[in-house]
């Protein structure tokens, strides 16, 4: 299995001088099975020029979306794809909570004629959408895709894909650790900290061993400060998350749309300074592609 980012940008996408370095698509990553199943994770606007890089016909694409905040989603019209009869789009999701529709509903919004140009009606490839539930894995292709419930202030995915090769990543979309909302003295504190433990140990579980972890990491520790309740955790916290769950590599991703990459090194720099983990730490960069059998047990 190997993957290839084209979009790591946060929020709102920032084309420009100042982030030509390491892109300023929203999130994308293309992954391709050791049997050539192309899996899609999440459709930013990085998804448009992935899209111009598909040059088989017919095509049969896999996109699964952790959750349907527009930069995740806002590239799914203009994934070309779906305008050329022949092609099967697979799009996968969670089930809302509050309005109890599935993943089709990112479309149904986008394709609406005040928003977009171009009707449903008019996509000419075979466009499904199926419905995921939280810890049950599905198969596509050779590889095994099971989604686990991350925190943030929409219903959120993150994705573990193990393909028969034997390697495996782990993305988590947008990503805040749970924190205690109650003082320690508070009553309620015990039980909400059982509860966040309970979780944590959960996802750890579910990235454990990948030999890639992509993570949220929006935040240094000063701006999250500031940032409590925004869904997006910290480069700290993935670090940790990292050597938690005994990933071989990490990629940082998600970066604040106002960091410059001459910003996004220097904090990375102050990463690598402090030297606070063990396992290989990268920043996301748009157009890098790795094979993740050539990911050993250390480098």
């Amino acid at each position: 299995m190997k993957f290839k980012f084209w979009g790591v940008r946060g929020s709102i996408a920032t084309p420009g001088p100042s982030t030509v370095k390491y892109g300023g698509n929203t999130t994308c990553i293309e992954v391709t099975s050791s049997a050539g199943d192309l899996i899609i994770l999440d459709a930013g606007t990085g998804i448009h020029a992935l899209a111009q890089s598909l040059q088989k016909h017919p095509l049969t694409a896999h996109i699964l979306i952790t959750h349907t905040h527009w930069d995740h989603i806002q590239g799914l019209p203009f994934f070309l794809p779906m305008f050329k009869a022949g092609n099967i789009i697979n799009i996968y999701g969670g089930l809302e909570p509050l309005t109890h529709q599935g993943i089709e509903r990112a479309m149904h919004v986008q394709l609406q004629h005040s928003y977009f140009p171009i009707s449903e009606a008019q996509l000419k490839a075979e466009v499904r959408y199926f419905t995921l539930k939280a810890g049950a894995s599905i198969t596509v292709g050779s590889v095994r895709v099971t989604p686990t419930v991350l925190n943030h202030p929409v219903y959120n995915f993150g994705y573990r894909l193990d393909d028969v090769d034997g390697s495996s990543l782990f993305f988590t979309g947008d990503y805040e650790p749970q924190l205690n909302p109650y003082q320690p003295d508070h009553p309620g504190y015990p039980a909400m900290q059982e509860l966040i433990e309970q979780k944590h140990e959960e996802v750890i579980a579910a990235m454990a061993g990948v030999d890639a972890l992509i993570m949220d990491s929006s935040y240094t520790d000063a701006e999250y400060a500031n940032r409590h309740g925004w869904g997006h955790g910290t480069y700290r916290s993935a670090m940790n998350f990292a050597a938690q769950a005994g990933a071989k590599r990490l990629f940082l991703t998600h970066h604040e749309p106002t960091r410059s990459d001459a910003d996004l090194e220097a904090v990375f720099e102050s990463l690598l300074q402090a030297g606070e983990s063990d396992v290989w730490v990268g920043l996301a960069r748009e157009g890098e592609e790795f094979e993740l059998l050539d990911f050993g047990a250390s480098d």
